[in-house]
Parts: C-alpha cells; structure tokens; sequence
C-alpha cells in the first residue's frame, strides 16, 4: 500500500521507542519523527499522534520503578509526566513551525457514543486551526474499571472515530512473526494479513519491553478495530530514526488490510467497542427477527446481564448464549428488567413513560458477522 494516499494517519508510538534503557528519552529519534510527519503534513495529509510515555518519563523525574508503581502511584506519575512529554513534543514540532494540542482520553470517552463525538469534533477544529493533536490515555484519572492500559488500541478507536484512512504503529518490533524473533531464528515474516482469525491471535506474543503496556496481542486486537472499520493498519519498526521514511523506502511492514466497509459511521463505532456495559439475551423468535433485518422489541427479551445506562453499547446473545450482535440499547438496565417478554404497547403503562418501542434500533445494532445473511 502506499501511505501517501491517505487523507488522514495515526501514528501510535509506544514507550519502550521513546523511553531508552538507561531512562533517557530519545530527543534525537523524535525530532526525526516529527521531520516525517512535516513531511507528511506538506503531503496535504492530516496526522494525529497518539502516544504512550508519560508514566515512563514520571517514573525517571520522581525516580520511580514503573514495575512496581500501584495504581494511584501511576495516576500521580502520569500527572508529572504528561507535562514533560507535551513540552517535548511541543520543542521538537517548534522546529517546524507547528503547534499541537493536547488531547487526554479515558475508556470511557471513546465507549460513551457522545463523548466519542465530542472529541472527534475536537479533532477536527484543532485541524482546521493547523494544530497537530497529541492523544494520549488519561492516567491521572483512569481507574482499573475504566483503562486502556495500553494505547494499541486507544490509536485504533481513535482512528475509527477521526475516520482514519491509515494507522501506523510504531513498535520495537518490526511487524507480526510466526514466532517471537527474538527467540525462535526459524521465524517467518508476515507481510500481509486480511482476516483476524484464531490462527493470528494465537502468533501474538507478550511484549519483551520493559516499558510499554501493549504487546503484539493489543495490536491484534487494534487491527481488529481497524480493519472493521475500513482503515489500514500498519506495524512497523520505530527504532530506527526517520521511520516513515523507512516504511516509504523498505516497505518492511505488516499490512493489516481493511475489510470493503458499507457501515456508516455509527456502526463503525458500535463494532469497536472495547468493552460493553451488559449483556441482553433474547429467545430464538428475536433472533431470527434480528437476523432478517428487525429491531429487538421487549416481548423477545428473556433475561440480562450486568448493569447499563440508555445509550450504552451491549452484547446480544441468544438462549444458548451464541453470540447475535452488539447494539445500542434506548433503555436502561432497571427498564429492561420491568418489560422484558412485553409487548411495546406495554412499555409507557409499566415504565410511565415510552422512550421507543424497541429496546435496539436496527439502525444501533451491528449483527455479528456469522449470523448476516448473505
């Protein structure tokens, strides 16, 4: 593929390319990444950087051992090393005459379908005032419940939401192997892949990296936001400088290659979901309906599971809990408990009030690919 036919990238870097070995952080090989990404910019091309490090760089100003750091610590670590990191990256974009923005997001943000809205309107103005967006996770208010804990797959739901043609993963890998590298010298490369299956997850291996987060299973996991939303993914090495430049001369890259996507928007959204608020389970009447392009209504809802808020992001399962889909639902948790099995007719004399007649709009659920008809 060629980059350079992007209208807008994401480029994720992750700590153990900023952060060295000895806890330095590598001012020369970023310099060279924003020389890229000028590059890119007087392409016409739109870049958002999100980028992993400011745990990393707290860690070394308040001599700390990342390893051994408690959750609150990390909070506090990643408040002094949020401001070390922007001015960093705002002395290095300097040299070019650029400015950026800084951009803090949590789990939450990208699930809740409004905030995720939001901030991609906030993207867009930075754009249009020649600001370049830095994104990053939100650890100085993120709890366990409500992380990423890694920024693989923040820079995916970041691409999915901006409408990214193409996101770039830095790594201190060079792409997917059959076997770690590291390890095993009969490794293969592999240059190219076009469906997520059970074989590719199981190449994924934890990253050897004392700093980063993520390993090669949070990337498998982003290329699945990605390709499902119809953007190119790429992973590549960020340990050598000008890496752009690199990918454009070596084309030495895994290839995640996006699916032909007819989802609009909304449903791109849905499908990246990260981690859903419940759980609704529905009789084979429903499925069927749901299945031949219907709405779910509250007479085919037989139970559910865990606790969520109108507009939240739900599983959809059937009574042998097979997996039928992932929708927005109109009602709450407390709400659907009191109509389930109902007809909709039912729904403003129980609750008192009638939000719709179906609990998930077609229009609000994507069916899980195994069970759309062709």
């Amino acid at each position: 593929m060629n980059i350079l036919s992007s209208k807008l990238i994401v480029i994720k870097i992750g700590s153990s390319i900023l952060v060295d070995q000895t806890d330095n952080f590598n001012n020369v090989w970023i310099n060279k990444l924003i020389d890229d990404v000028f590059f890119l910019i007087q392409k016409k091309i739109k870049i958002i950087i999100v980028t992993s490090g400011a745990i990393a760089l707290g860690c070394k100003i308040l001599k700390k051992n990342k390893k051994k750091l408690k959750l609150k610590e990390h909070q506090a670590v990643a408040a002094v090393g949020q401001i070390e990191l922007m001015n960093i990256f705002k002395k290095s974009f300097l040299r070019k005459k650029l400015k950026i923005g800084q951009i803090l997001l949590t789990l939450e943000d990208t699930e809740n379908r409004r905030r995720a809205l939001n901030a991609k309107d906030t993207i867009a103005n930075l754009f249009e005032m020649g600001v370049v967006p830095i994104v990053n996770e939100n650890d100085t208010t993120a709890t366990t419940e409500i992380r990423y804990g890694d920024n693989d797959r923040l820079a995916a739901r970041v691409a999915q939401i901006t409408n990214a043609d193409t996101l770039i993963m830095l790594s201190d890998i060079d792409g997917l192997y059959s076997k770690n590298p590291n390890q095993f010298k009969d490794s293969v490369f592999i240059e190219k892949v076009t469906e997520i299956n059970k074989a590719i997850e199981k190449l994924a291996t934890k990253s050897i990296s004392d700093y980063g987060s993520g390993g090669m299973i949070t990337k498998i996991e982003a290329a699945k936001i990605c390709m499902d939303s119809g953007c190119h993914m790429l992973i590549t090495s960020g340990k050598i400088n000008n890496p752009i430049q690199n990918i454009l001369n070596t084309k030495k890259y895994t290839w995640f290659v996006p699916k032909i996507n007819l989802y609009n928007a909304k449903k791109k959204w849905i499908m990246g979901t990260i981690k859903t608020k419940g759980t609704i389970i529905i009789d084979q009447g429903a499925a069927v309906a749901l299945s031949a392009g219907k709405s779910l209504l509250p007479v085919g809802i037989v139970d559910l599971a865990g606790s969520f808020q109108r507009g939240d992001t739900v599983s959809v399962v059937d009574i042998n809990k097979k997996k039928i889909g992932l929708g927005v639902t109109s009602y709450s948790s407390d709400d659907v408990k009191k109509i389930k099995g109902l007809k909709s007719d039912r729904i403003n004399k129980v609750l008192g009030y009638s939000s719709r007649g179906e609990v998930i709009h077609i229009d609000n659920l994507v069916k899980d690919k195994k069970n759309e008809k062709k």
